[in-house]
């Protein structure tokens, strides 16, 4: 494409193929514009600088077709991603990149992997958020939820839920089962996305740095649970989160997640095979492992994540992280709370797909 010519604003001569400028009302204060010549209209004789009578407007060259980077988002839009796509892939390739002492990828997980899970997240569980002014803008905070469904996808829709909802753009890291980290693939791509281990040290050094970190304290008992106790909590072990929190003042902020409940309903647990491949526990649902791979698809149930108001613990003296009743009273009221709010969810809930 031929390149543009610059006309300055401050040139007297013919103008060809322009539009009639804006009002003054439209343009502002700057002071009354004065209408330009169009195509084929003659100039005044006391505007000619060299005193001629006829002065036609030079016709217009070659314009630039519709969707290109001159005329709107078509041509040029494509150009742009397309050119944002090389460079991504250059900086990959020359390791141009940079990672957090945990493994997280800022970019990669920006452009690629939540890109992944944002049509599961929008189209297939139709996610409904909640409460998402409850998270701090900035600072440390700790995110509880439950955990459920058979796989853990409950956590990854609820990183998604607050990268794209959360007004100050923030980021949630997930605390994660040390299974996570020894399967193959899973495990960079947990590091990729932010996981780390569900530690007390990496909890604190994440929570100090001034991090959103996510944690759900049912652990397996709460993903692994028969279909007959969907949405009754399980334990939360010995309030190892509250005492994490305790330490570096952060809020801890409940969140209710329903519809995961529902997306593979465990009917069953082959403990046998469990023991074999090493997992702590072996699902078995009305269409796994009977239909093979299409049985791992699953449910398209319809999500509701809910964040709650956040408790503060700054208010604390720092010896109270060792104080047992004081994490097992915390421990209760974060568990009371979510509970309470999966009651009122499930009740509010029309159907368990729509």
């Amino acid at each position: 494409m031929a390149d543009a010519k610059v006309i300055p604003f401050d040139d007297d001569r013919s103008r060809g193929n322009r539009r009639r400028a804006k009002t003054e009302s439209e343009s502002g204060p700057a002071g009354e514009v004065q209408p330009l010549p169009v195509r084929g209209a003659a100039v005044p004789e006391e505007d000619r600088p060299d005193g001629r009578e006829d002065d036609p407007v030079t016709p217009p060259g070659p314009q630039a077709p519709v969707g290109s980077s001159a005329g709107g988002d078509g041509d040029g839009g494509l150009e742009r991603r397309v050119a944002a796509g090389l460079s991504f892939l250059r900086r990959r390739l020359t390791g141009d990149y940079e990672v957090d002492d945990f493994g997280y990828d800022a970019e990669l997980t920006d452009q690629v992997l939540m890109s992944l899970l944002r049509p599961v997240y929008e189209r297939y569980f139709r996610v409904e958020v909640k409460g998402v002014e409850n998270i701090p803008a900035e600072g440390g905070a700790l995110i509880v939820a439950n955990h459920s469904g058979t796989l853990p996808l409950d956590g990854l829709m609820m990183q998604v839920a607050v990268h794209d909802h959360h007004p100050a753009d923030r980021h949630l890291r997930l605390l994660a089962a040390d299974l996570v980290f020894v399967l193959p693939v899973v495990n960079e791509l947990a590091r990729k996305l932010g996981h780390t281990l569900a530690c007390a040290e990496d909890a604190e050094r994440l929570l100090a740095q001034g991090e959103l970190v996510g944690v759900m304290p049912e652990g397996f008992k709460g993903i692994g649970k028969p279909f007959g106790e969907r949405y009754k909590l399980q334990r939360f072990g010995r309030g190892g989160f509250v005492s994490t929190a305790l330490r570096q003042g952060a809020p801890i902020v409940p969140c209710s997640i329903v519809g995961a409940e529902e997306i593979y309903p465990m009917i069953g647990n082959s403990k046998t095979l469990a023991r074999l491949l090493g997992f702590p526990y072996f699902p078995l649902t009305p269409t796994f492992p009977w239909l093979g791979p299409l049985g791992a698809v699953p449910l398209p149930t319809k999500w509701t994540i809910q964040f709650g108001e956040p408790i503060p613990t700054d208010g604390y003296a720092p010896e109270a992280a060792e104080d047992p009743v004081l994490m097992f009273n915390l421990t209760d009221q974060v568990r009371e709370q979510i509970q309470h709010t999966l009651y009122k969810l499930l009740v509010q809930r029309r159907s368990v797909f729509f």
